[in-house]
């Protein structure tokens, strides 16, 4: 399974859970790596993955680990989601993990306000590591908060726009759009209606579909979240209310808002083969380079384009940018083998074989630079797409905030309220969600 955000349940009671721990974790690399990584120990890792070939992956690159490592054995737990780590952390004690990986970028803030995990400079520092030609500067932005790296990436994700080829033969399109007003033209060309309904949808636009999110449309405007003092910007950038009105533009275009969303109740599984882009119901899919996999896997009976999503109509010069997120690893703070784990977590992030295996394995995009040119990552034209995403300068990632995920979830509320045409006065909306998250970030500082 890849690196992605179908964890958002996990995610929505991760929040909940993490504000309890806030000030329960504590710990560095100063006060607990006292242990000699050379001697004979058992380091537990923790990580979310639960489909058999994506536990196999793991399992893989744990033997050439221990392989390389003959002292240290690792115990492996899956199907751990952030909840479950949470609560782990909180109680410490020798049933938790020294190593944990987690799916939920958007925490990391939260991780490294609260001391989740253990700060990571003395590791990085010690070993003379340099982050700048190890990682791009997005990875390395999100893997952090405020000057504290408690985690680094382990794989990452790129998102682009999947389009079906048949269909855009069929309606004489001759190329995927660039900019969303072009993108608007295409989605209208690609529906055909049928009585109260559709036969085939352009496109989903409303934020409960899959993957169409705010902040994977934001990406594709400059923007910036917060001010230099921390504060949300989302009312003073232009970019945010211009995103919305481009987004409810295209729901009104396609048929309205109450219309999308009752032909959405009919898409089958996003995880499943009777994924709404493999049965034709939508000729166009914002998504993750994970969705190759998928697409193989059912067996589709259309060819498949990939291109990087459209950009705002005066920012033509940055197409090619996307959105970008990923898995994220650490040390536990109450781990008393912090020097091996650490051997582990260098391994499994900045190891060039080890980071291409496990990209190879479960088709995510390699996180270092190294192994994004390395030529034993196996690729093909639709790969290289997002590979071009995620090395594109403009390329963006969420903000870390203190409190986690809590503002993301705050504007997408706002967002959803929006599309409905619930929202009269967009500017004011605007200014008082923006006064919602100040107040939730400083109740959380």
């Amino acid at each position: 399974m890849p690196v992605r955000l179908r964890r958002a349940a996990a995610v929505l009671a991760a929040t909940a859970s993490l504000a309890l721990f806030a000030t329960a974790c504590t710990g560095s690399a100063g006060d607990a790596a006292a242990d000699d990584p050379n001697a004979p120990t058992t380091l537990t890792f923790w990580h979310g993955w639960s489909a058999p070939s994506e536990v196999k992956a793991i399992q893989d690159n744990i033997d050439r680990f221990t392989k390389a490592h003959p002292n240290i054995k690792v115990k492996v737990v899956g199907n751990i989601n952030d909840d479950k780590l949470n609560q782990a952390l909180r109680a410490g004690g020798s049933n938790g993990p020294d190593v944990a990986a987690s799916f939920t970028t958007a925490n990391v803030g939260k991780f490294c306000h609260s001391g989740a995990f253990a700060d990571l400079k003395p590791f990085l520092e010690r070993d003379g590591i340099d982050l700048d030609k190890t990682f791009s500067k997005v990875l390395q932005d999100y893997t952090q908060f405020e000057g504290k790296r408690c985690t680094l990436p382990l794989l990452s994700d790129a998102y682009g726009l999947y389009y079906n080829k048949d269909a855009f033969e069929a309606a004489g399109i001759k190329e995927p759009p660039k900019t969303w007003s072009q993108f608007t033209q295409v989605a209208k060309k690609l529906t055909r209606h049928k009585g109260a309904g559709y036969e085939r949808l352009g496109f989903m636009p409303n934020y409960l579909g899959y993957e169409t999110v705010p902040s994977h449309y934001m990406s594709q405007w400059d923007h910036r979240y917060f001010d230099a003092e921390g504060k949300s910007n989302i009312a003073k950038d232009p970019a945010f209310a211009e995103m919305l009105t481009y987004q409810k533009s295209l729901v009104d275009a396609l048929g309205g808002f109450e219309k999308l969303d009752r032909y959405r109740t009919t898409f089958g599984d996003e995880w499943g083969a009777k994924h709404p882009f493999h049965t034709g119901q939508v000729a166009m899919q914002l998504d993750g380079e994970w969705r190759l996999n998928f697409l193989k896997e059912a067996k589709v009976g259309f060819e498949v384009g990939v291109a990087p999503l459209p950009v705002a109509d005066d920012e033509v010069d940055e197409y090619g940018k996307g959105y970008l997120s990923g898995t994220i690893i650490g040390i536990a703070p109450q781990s008393r083998k912090q020097n091996a784990a650490w051997e582990l977590v260098k391994y499994m992030t900045m190891d060039t074989g080890a980071v291409v295996s496990f990209a190879n394995a479960i088709g995510n995009v390699p996180s270092t630079l190294d192994a994004l040119k390395s030529p034993d990552l196996r690729t093909d034209e639709r790969f290289k797409v997002f590979l071009d995403i995620a090395r594109h300068p403009e390329s963006t990632t969420s903000d870390g905030a203190v409190n986690g995920s809590t503002y993301q979830d705050t504007f997408q509320d706002f967002a959803e309220k929006y599309e409905k045409g619930q929202v009269p006065d967009l500017r004011k909306g605007l200014a008082e969600t923006a006064a919602q998250i100040d107040r939730d970030i400083a109740q959380a500082k």
